[in-house]
């Protein structure tokens, strides 16, 4: 089905895309031995994680751009070079602000999506692009990769040790992407095409529908990822290593099942799956957003305490539910872009992924903040549960009712007519 080009353009960005995830993902875990060593709070914890969430967000905009203009081979290239010097200072950081100074830089990493969806995503035609962006997001997965591999490290070389891995691992993977991938300068849009004409993109309100959308399928994975490992501690008290593999039941269907969730896209469309999307999640959000509760009744025979709240394993096949449909809402999303923006999909994408990427860099933050003003370990998933409400009812009135005005009408004239 595809050429010997398309299949090394897509495996060797994606095989980049998750080690570059994995990195930034990196915090999630090596960041809960830094916490107990600086004596950090919740939101200085939420903060720890996020700072490289954050570089990595702002970051996707201009990459994109660049990306269009000087195609992706380099960019992508040039971006893990970058990356790799201030990984291995991580490990010899002391003070909290060096912690969050060096995860600005380590950050980058987390620009590559902008600029490898757009890459690969020229290599294939409208048919397959829903499948071929999903299997390069798939590379979401590394950071499933950094909760099964960082948590031994750690148990085994002290957390110090995870950044020095992991540097030399992106030095590795930026010579393998080189080798095995392609560059076609057809696909970059002509040089004639100034920065403001690039970003006339912000004013379509359709692109920041596909913000609000990607800022709870990928924003809040993100965050769900940096979170749910210190979440599994703190709530059930399980190790860091039982805890890591728990929490990867969310991340790594949450990034290999997005090759899934391109396809449907491809066979039912971006509305379809997105609608479906948020519905699960809703309700799954909904369930979680449950505290651990004891009650008392006064009953005929006296007093009588219930206590409801999610068992650990309830809790991990709602995890694993979310991130399944996730998996496919952050195909889905990418679907909408290329069908609405086959000609500046590096643009598009990078404003999409920057508003995204915000979303996971905020949501780890007010996780923390709302554990340390409410003390409710759930209050995370009671924001998450809002902001899908808020998605939904933004997708009805511009999407599903405004389909079913347009098929009344369309009904009503060919009524006319005949």
């Amino acid at each position: 089905m595809f050429t010997r080009k398309q299949l090394s353009v897509v495996s060797s960005s994606t095989f980049a895309f998750t080690i570059c995830f994995a990195i930034w993902m990196m915090f999630a875990v090596i960041g809960i031995p830094i916490k107990a060593k600086l004596g950090l709070n919740e939101t200085e914890f939420g903060l720890l994680t996020a700072m490289p969430v954050l570089s990595g967000s702002l970051i996707r905009l201009p990459l994109g751009m660049l990306t269009d203009k000087l195609g992706g081979r380099i960019v992508f290239f040039i971006l893990m070079l970058c990356c790799v010097i201030p990984l291995w200072f991580i490990g010899d950081a002391t003070e909290y602000w060096q912690f969050l100074v060096l995860g600005l830089f380590v950050g980058l990493a987390g620009g590559s999506f902008s600029v490898g969806i757009a890459y690969v995503a020229r290599w294939f035609n409208k048919q397959n692009q829903g499948l071929a962006m999903g299997i390069f997001g798939a590379g979401n997965s590394g950071a499933a990769v950094t909760k099964f591999v960082a948590p031994s490290i750690v148990l085994a070389f002290g957390w110090t040790m995870v950044p020095k891995v992991y540097a030399v691992a992106m030095l590795v993977t930026a010579l393998v992407f080189w080798m095995f991938s392609f560059t076609d300068k057809s696909h970059n849009v002509s040089s004639s095409v100034s920065v403001a004409e690039q970003l006339k993109a912000l004013k379509d309100p359709r692109v920041w529908k596909y913000c609000q959308y990607y800022s709870i399928v990928f924003g809040g994975y993100v965050g769900l990822a940096l979170w749910m490992t210190k979440y599994y501690v703190s709530e059930y008290g399980f190790d860091l290593k039982t805890a890591a593999l728990l929490a990867a039941c969310f991340s790594l269907p949450g990034g290999v099942l997005r090759a899934v969730g391109g396809w449907l896209s491809d066979k039912y469309g971006a509305h379809s799956v997105t609608w479906w999307v948020l519905w699960v999640s809703w309700i799954c959000l909904f369930i979680m957003s449950y505290p651990q509760t004891d009650f008392t009744i006064q009953t005929v025979n006296g007093p009588e305490t219930f206590h409801i709240g999610l068992t650990p394993t309830v809790f991990t096949v709602l995890l694993f539910i979310i991130g399944v449909a996730w998996a496919f809402g952050k195909a889905s999303v990418f679907k909408y872009i290329s069908d609405d923006y086959p000609h500046n999909i590096g643009v598009i994408s990078g404003i999409v992924g920057l508003v995204g990427g915000l979303g996971g860099f905020v949501l780890p933050i007010m996780f923390g903040a709302l554990v340390d003003l409410t003390g409710i370990r759930s209050s995370s998933f009671m924001l998450l549960y809002g902001v899908v409400w808020i998605s939904l009812i933004w997708m009805y009135f511009t999407e599903v009712r405004t389909s079913s005005v347009l098929d009344r009408q369309s009904a009503a004239q060919s009524t006319d007519q005949s």
